[in-house]
């Protein structure tokens, strides 16, 4: 649980932080910058952060006619 009282198995600052990562990214923010504002010292490591390739939406489950 976290000090504001929300609870979650893969709720955590890493997760938090990718999805702020991943909002910037989506919304026009040079991965530069983004990587600045983490504070990575490697590219690499911000691009883990990015997650716009595995949301939900995107994934083959969502696109399934039932």
């Amino acid at each position: 649980m976290t000090p504001l009282g929300i609870k979650g198995d893969n709720l955590g600052p890493h997760s938090l932080r990718a999805t702020a990562a991943t909002c910037a990214l989506e919304n026009q923010a040079d991965i530069a910058k983004v990587q600045e504002w983490l504070g990575h010292a490697n590219i690499n490591t911000t691009r883990v952060y990015d997650r716009r390739e595995t949301r939900a939406p995107d994934s083959p489950t969502f696109k399934v006619a039932y």
